[in-house]
């Protein structure tokens, strides 16, 4: 009798291990709860992270010496707070440098050992903070899972020492990737369909163990889709080329249901989001009002001795000469007492 009670209490055991609810159990390096224990980097990688720290470094660099870095403390601390936050709910192995780019552009990226950089326009269009956090935690993926160097481990992009002459126009036809006025090699940039779905995944992880609504990452880019149709050029090309597509979309849902346990509450936003929002849209607005290129736009322009208004008549129907600046504003005349 016990030996029967083993053996179908171990059947129970192997069965459990086998359902369709325990999903962790064939695919133990998708569980959340391991983040941080797993290594999602692994394969053939022939750069070490000290050597991937340094590509990173050096193609950050070119980046910064392009590009318009926006210095302004209060949004750099806190794109660089909510991108540390997302870096330490990861698996990343390498600390992380993160800037924002003054650009209007929709994109973000992530260089080889943690050099991260965000659009201003990114911010712009997130309607929250938890979608700004899901982009952020997609590129993180890529770096954690170090997309880059295993990339260039399979020759699909120029190694370490080839860089510079890339910079300096030394090798034609390398493909580089243009963006305000930022030159990258886009192989660093852009990956395979696999990767792509790679870093889809973490980053749903890194944003749900952060504490942020995931399904913000699938509102994100749903937007991003149908904005891109509408208006084309508004996102970045190469940001076009992973998310968003339709299977992607749909592939995101499946993996919050499956691998995500609902939490009985999320980070949706804050009100440091609205602030932040609201200091770049400022910083945007003010560039158009100074841009020398509105002056060329139809103006009202007023007529000498106008006082840009109506000005009162005397009791003789005249207009008064105005002998100062101050007697071209508009003035009410009272009329003379009737006798």
């Amino acid at each position: 009798m016990k030996r029967l009670l083993s053996a179908s209490l171990s059947f129970s055991l192997a069965l459990a291990l086998v359902a369709p609810g325990n999903v962790f159990a064939e695919n133990p390096e998708k569980d959340p709860d391991q983040i941080g224990n797993r290594d999602v980097g692994k394969g053939v990688n022939f750069y070490s992270l000290e050597k991937e720290i340094a590509l990173g470094k050096q193609l950050a660099s070119e980046v910064e010496r392009q590009a318009k870095i926006i210095n302004d403390p209060v949004i750099a601390e806190y794109v660089n707070r909510v991108g540390q936050n997302l870096v330490r709910n990861s698996d990343a192995k390498v600390p992380f440098t993160i800037k924002v780019i003054d650009s209007e552009e929709v994109n973000a990226f992530a260089l080889p050992g943690g050099f991260f950089f965000v659009n201003s326009g990114l911010i712009l269009k997130a309607d929250n903070e938890a979608e700004l956090a899901g982009v952020m935690a997609h590129e993180i993926g890529h770096v954690a899972a170090r997309h880059g160097t295993r990339q260039a481990t399979r020759g699909e992009i120029a190694q370490l020492g080839m860089i510079p002459l890339i910079f300096m126009g030394g090798w034609t036809g390398y493909g580089i990737y243009q963006a305000a006025s930022v030159l990258v090699p886009v192989g660093f940039l852009k990956f395979s369909r696999a990767m792509e779905s790679e870093a889809d995944l973490l980053g749903l992880e890194y944003m749900y163990k952060a504490g942020y609504d995931p399904t913000a990452f699938v509102d994100f880019f749903e937007k991003i889709e149908t904005l891109e149709k509408r208006k084309p050029g508004t996102v970045s090309k190469l940001f076009s080329t992973h998310p968003p597509t339709d299977s992607r979309i749909q592939a995101a849902q499946k993996n919050i249901q499956e691998y995500l346990k609902a939490k009985p509450e999320y980070v949706l936003t804050t009100s440091e989001f609205n602030d932040v929002k609201g200091r770049l849209l400022a910083m945007h607005n003010k560039r158009k009002v100074d841009n020398p290129a509105d002056a060329n736009r139809p103006t009202l322009r007023r007529a000498p001795g106008s006082g840009g208004g109506t000005v009162g008549t005397d009791e003789d129907g005249k207009t008064p000469a105005s002998s100062s600046d101050d007697d071209d504003r508009p003035t009410l005349k009272r009329r003379p007492a009737s006798e």
